[in-house]
């Protein structure tokens, strides 16, 4: 099978920025009385802003965002820190009336994620109306699990006016059956962020921290890499290209020539020979600037100079074979 490489110069990036997962106060785990912690899956049709909102609370990014729906492939674990409560936010895939296999199987793991966690968010976006899919998730959602709270959260509201925000948050809350507290939020402009953790956190139960308090994520670091790699591709695309990409790290190990360099190496694959030619683009240049982009959140995420070299191969039909879904790990 014929590959195509492109590496990015390592060079490392002058303007990076402190890690926001620096030590919060140690590994302990011991909490004060009254302490609450627990896992809360925030789930909704895809594209509703729950990676952006999961990054938002966090305070760093580790979901990848794009503009284009089911841009999440698998739950995210990120750590929210505070001092009553320590919060472990699930982004899920979008669940969605899947018309693949990977559909499917994401399907199947977002239904087996929030039937097993201790509160759910439904999210829904201000700027559309609430829909058929929205009513799907919610009675899937509640026949899988009918004692979990549910907490509901509007996102999005900086993109309209404030009577179709509460216009959006009585159907919300008529959705939710009328019981469930919905807060407005923008993860944008950080609007009414802690207001919905405090809301999350009265539906938890008291526990202990789950996490040392200096972790943001559990997500390893080939997963992360992977997905800033696909995200960096997915920039642009539109139509039906952006499903057909998947990412894997190939390998990775320190640079025997070049001192403190991590060299990795990774691979994009696409279902057809064509699709090649669209994430290459033209003279390359556009593979290019993905692995330029992809490598610098590399860097930020490890804290370190790495040399990118990223490889074009076609999977055909990837999403609907089971043996390449297992292969990419789905």
């Amino acid at each position: 099978m014929a590959t195509e490489n492109y590496s990015d110069p390592f060079e490392f990036p002058e303007d990076l920025p402190e890690e926001a997962s620096a030590s919060a106060g140690g590994m302990g785990f011991n909490a004060p009385a009254g302490f609450r912690s627990g896992f809360v899956s925030l789930v909704g049709r895809p594209n509703t802003g729950k990676s952006t909102l999961t990054n938002a609370l966090v305070g760093q990014k580790i979901a990848i965002t794009a503009n284009q729906p089911e841009t999440t492939r698998h739950p995210i674990r990120g750590i929210v820190h505070r001092e009553d409560a320590q919060i472990i936010i699930v982004d899920t895939p979008g669940l969605h009336r899947p018309r693949t296999l990977l559909g499917e199987r994401l399907n199947d793991v977002v239904q087996e994620t929030y039937a097993d966690v201790d509160a759910i968010c439904v999210c829904v976006p201000a700027d559309e109306p609430i829909g058929p899919g929205d009513k799907w998730i919610v009675n899937a959602v509640r026949e899988a699990t009918p004692r979990t709270p549910l907490v509901g959260a509007v996102t999005k509201v900086d993109k309209v006016s404030k009577d179709a925000v509460g216009a959006q948050l009585l159907a919300l809350h008529e959705l939710l059956g009328g019981q469930a507290e919905v807060v407005p939020i923008s993860s944008v402009k950080d609007i009414q962020l802690d207001v919905l953790l405090d809301v999350i956190t009265k539906v938890l139960p008291e526990g202990p921290r789950f996490y040392p308090e200096d972790h943001v994520t559990d997500d390893d670091d080939d997963t992360r890499m992977a997905e800033f790699i696909r995200e960096a591709a997915l920039e642009g695309l539109h139509d039906e290209l952006p499903h057909s990409v998947a990412v894997q790290i190939d390998e990775k190990y320190e640079s025997p020539t070049r001192e403190g360099v991590l060299n990795i190496h990774a691979i994009i694959y696409v279902e057809r020979e064509g699709q090649k030619a669209i994430i290459r683009g033209k003279n390359g240049r556009r593979l290019s600037k993905t692995v330029h982009n992809a490598r610098l959140e590399i860097c930020k995420m490890l804290d370190r100079n790495v040399y990118l070299d990223v490889r074009l191969k076609v999977a055909k039909n990837w999403q609907s074979d089971p043996k390449q879904l297992g292969k990419l790990g789905f």
